[in-house]
């Protein structure tokens, strides 16, 4: 028979292991990006980006599961509790960009360009770095 301990030992190995390839995953992901933006252009987009999300999410012509991934985007923001936690230098945000990155491509192509043109917010070259983005095959 099996004794507790070992029970709650076993849990805890295996979301260690589930925890350590989802942060391997990020890495790759975040190494793979082909046309890296600055951080600086990328803290230019943020307020853009979401005035965007928060117009697609309102927009009654945006399919509803859409609207829900863009829900569960700003649960997963606003929960304490991350992949890589926060104090960790540098890696403690990687998860979060890569995260909203993921997100905002997804809810973003799912909008549609039409959709994502009409409720953008920003300057020219902002939407183009969105559809970059969110596009990659007609950027």
């Amino acid at each position: 028979m099996t004794e507790w301990w070992q029970v709650v030992l076993a849990v805890v190995g295996g979301l260690l292991v589930v925890w350590l390839v989802l942060v391997g995953a990020l890495l790759m992901a975040a190494r793979g990006a082909p046309d890296a933006m600055s951080l600086r252009g990328a803290l230019r987009l943020v307020p853009d980006v979401l005035r965007l999300l928060k117009r697609l999410v309102a927009d009654g012509t945006v399919p509803l599961g859409t609207r829900l991934w863009l829900g569960a985007l700003l649960v997963y923001l606003l929960m304490p509790v991350d992949l890589v936690p926060d104090f960790i230098p540098v890696l403690g945000y990687a998860d979060d960009v890569v995260v909203v990155a993921i997100a905002v491509r997804f809810a973003v192509s799912r909008a549609g360009e039409d959709a994502v043109q009409r409720h953008w917010p920003g300057t020219p070259e902002g939407l183009a770095a969105v559809r970059a983005i969110a596009f990659p095959r007609n950027a």
